[in-house]
């Protein structure tokens, strides 16, 4: 190869050398540059990195201060907890879920007397066996193995019962164990030593005021007997002394005696029945009774008065509501007799109406009876309707001063009705009357009357005369319920007009220009033969007067609805036919009354003198049951308190002879007892009904009338006389 060519050859080889240098210069500074721009992005990070970790370093000593803080406040928080247990009189202390202790205060631990063995970790089983072979705890009457038997089984309840251990130095501890839901259990003792103590001097307080109400329920029914034996005689006797032929003076003088009796024994029983109710002493009997019926003996005690001023006593009984009823008919009446006395008492002219509705539940057997005595008397100011029913209050004007009264009736009557499960309200205008009503709940009985009685043969029309729309209107309802045509007047007059077509005249007593008698006469002048029933306020006056004589029935007003469709039951035969009836040959009412006080003898022979009767009297109880036998009595009124033998030994002798030879002879007692629980001793001896002295003469001829027999003729004359018609 030539010079020249080896030269270029080789210029060629330089050549490319230098140009791969050059790209491998190229090469390495691009890698440099990339090399640097890394180590700058790690220098970035290397930084940020330096700052986290001082940020958690500087947290971390943060959370450990705080944490540090912390546990200093539980450690105090745990030492001023224990201070605190370690102070409380009361023991205190944990076991765990093995009943081992974990911790007690000293209060706890102080009855063990510092035992070594009772600390943390001892079993509260051997607690229980240090307390009884140490003598620490009284176990009574149960031996110290029953006691720890007993006392474990307690303890391994889910939840234990509270109870109280008696100490060895008469300290008395209440344990109470809570038991939480790992199974260990909180225990506290109770010192309750002071509280025992208390209770035991509450318990002898108690016996002590127990002896002194007994003590004095003893001392007001021994006043109450010994002031209503005397009583008897006064009451009793004047009312006698009032029936004799007497100058205006001297009737004045006996009712003056009379009615200062009476005032004084409302007093006793209001005094008495209060005393009862303070001391919850007061107690219901239900039985069996007649509603309308008790509404009408109220009636018939408050005639007398209404009479002397001229009132009007009604009575609206609801004609879709049972009479027949099972609650305390006495209480019932005691509330009726106050409701209804105050209204005859504040009411000076117009009337007084009772009237009952109510809504009774076969389902339940019960009724939701309502009663209602409305007045047109002098009314009570709307201020003082809330102060009547406080005790011994009355309302304070010039119009009402004149009238006496304890203040008691009303605060009695509401408590009653309130033991009764009852509600008592009332609505007055001054001046225009009052309004007092009470709601009670009553169990039916099964003793009621049919509700629609059939009507008599022939009777088809009947004509009410009467001058007080509200009587009208009440027998209109009542007869129209039969089924009956019923044509009313308010006056004799247009009763002669209203004739035509008319089966049977029913009219009121006491009207103005014509009377009922006056009336009957006026009918039987213009030929009317038609039966006609007389309803009076005062059906013996009116028996005696001549009228009388063309008169079906004489009937007392106001006249239950028993007792009227049961009168309307007699006039259906004699409308159809007049033939006479058969007489009967009755003999007389006999009558046995066991009494030892002279006085009251004297008072009752006189009450029954002219009663048609064969009385006899016994001067003790031994002497009635001999009586009883050798007498054969109709009807026996035995006094209670009587030497030898009492009344209530006398009722069972007899009770104890009709076992054997059969019968049943009605005994009334007579007693001056009063007090709560008397009347259930009386009648659990075989007394079928009581009377509280004084006795009055309307209650005695109303016990002969209802017990007569039907093979006696009835013991007053003017009633056989109705009776035959």
């Amino acid at each position: 190869m030539s010079l020249a060519n080896k030269l270029a050859e080789e210029r060629r080889g330089r050549l490319a050398a230098e140009r791969l240098l050059e790209l491998k210069q190229a090469e390495l500074s691009a890698a440099n540059r990339k090399l640097g721009k890394h180590a700058a992005a790690l220098q970035g990070e290397i930084v940020e990195t330096r700052a986290e970790v001082a940020t958690v370093k500087t947290e971390n000593e943060r959370v450990k201060t705080e944490l540090g803080q912390a546990n200093q406040k539980v450690e105090i928080a745990e030492r001023r907890l224990w201070h605190s247990v370690q102070t409380i009189t009361d023991g205190f202390a944990f076991f765990n879920s093995d009943n081992q202790m974990i911790a007690a205060n000293s209060a706890y631990l102080v009855i063990f007397g510092g035992l070594e063995i009772v600390k943390p970790g001892v079993n509260y089983v051997t607690l229980l066996q240090v307390m009884t072979e140490e003598g620490i705890v009284n176990t009574g009457s149960l031996a110290p193995d029953d006691w720890r038997q007993m006392m474990t089984e307690r303890w391994m309840q889910p939840q234990p019962e509270p109870i109280t251990i008696r100490m060895w130095n008469d300290q008395y501890v209440k344990l109470v164990d809570r038991r939480g839901q790992g199974g260990d259990i909180v225990s506290l003792g109770h010192n309750i030593t002071e509280s025992v103590e208390y209770q035991i001097q509450l318990k002898a307080a108690r016996a002590e005021a127990e002896a002194a109400s007994r003590a004095k329920s003893a001392f007001l029914a021994n006043m109450s007997h010994e002031i209503r034996t005397p009583m008897n005689g006064v009451v009793g006797m004047a009312e006698l002394l009032g029936d004799t032929g007497l100058s205006e003076e001297q009737q004045l003088y006996v009712d003056t005696i009379k009615n200062s009796g009476e005032a004084l024994l409302v007093i006793i029983n209001d005094v008495l029945d209060y005393s009862k109710i303070e001391a919850q002493k007061l107690q219901l009997h239900p039985e069996p009774f007649d509603l309308e019926r008790s509404i009408h003996e109220v009636i018939m005690l408050l005639q007398p008065s209404a009479r002397d001023k001229n009132l009007t006593l009604l009575v609206d009984f609801d004609l879709f509501l049972p009479t027949a009823y099972i609650g305390d008919p006495g209480r019932i009446r005691q509330v009726l007799t106050n409701l209804m006395g105050n209204a005859v008492k504040f009411t000076s002219e117009g009337h007084v109406l009772v009237r009952v509705t109510g809504v009774p539940d076969p389902d339940s057997g019960q009724a939701d009876v309502t009663i209602v005595i409305e007045d047109t008397g002098i009314g009570i100011p709307e201020d003082k309707i809330d102060h009547i029913f406080g005790e011994f209050n009355q309302v304070e004007n010039e119009r009402n001063r004149q009238f006496d009264g304890t203040g008691l009736g009303l605060a009695i009557s509401q408590r009653l009705v309130a033991l009764m499960e009852g509600e008592m309200w009332v609505t007055s205008e001054d001046g225009v009357g009052s309004c007092f009503g009470f709601r009670i709940p009553l169990a039916l009985s099964d003793s009621d009357l049919p509700e629609h009685p059939p009507v008599p043969d022939g009777l088809r029309r009947v004509l009410v005369v009467d001058d007080i729309e509200a009587n009208r209107t009440i027998l209109r309802r009542q007869l129209e319920q039969m089924g009956l045509g019923v044509v009313c007047c308010s006056s004799g007059a247009e009763a002669l007009e209203n004739m035509t077509d008319i089966d049977l005249v029913l009219t009121d007593h006491n009207m103005p220009e014509m009377d009922g008698l006056e009336l009957a006469d006026a009918m039987r002048a213009a030929g009317h033969d038609t039966p006609i029933l007389l309803l009076s306020s005062n059906p013996s006056f009116a028996a005696n007067d001549p009228g009388a004589a063309h008169l079906h029935a004489i009937m007392q007003k106001p006249v239950p609805r028993a007792d009227l469709f049961a009168r309307l039951q007699s006039v259906g035969p004699l409308v159809d036919s007049q033939a006479p009836l058969a007489p009967v040959q009755r003999r007389k009412m006999r009558v046995l009354a066991a009494e030892d006080n002279k006085t009251n003898q004297l008072v009752f022979g006189k009450m029954v003198k002219g009663a048609e009767i064969e009385f006899v009297f016994a001067n003790n109880g031994l002497e009635a049951v001999e009586k009883f036998e050798s007498f054969k009595p109709d009807l026996i009124f035995m006094d209670i308190s009587m030497p030898k033998m009492d009344g209530k030994e006398a009722a069972t002798k007899i009770r104890e002879i009709e076992a054997k030879s059969g019968g049943h002879v009605p005994i009334v007692a007579l007693t001056a007892h009063a007090m709560d629980g008397d009347d259930q001793g009386i009648l659990a001896s075989g007394i079928d009904h009581y009377l509280t002295k004084p006795l009055r003469k309307p209650e005695i001829h109303g016990k002969l009338r209802e017990m007569c027999p039907e093979e006696a003729l009835p013991p007053f004359a003017e009633e056989d006389d109705r009776q035959a018609g």
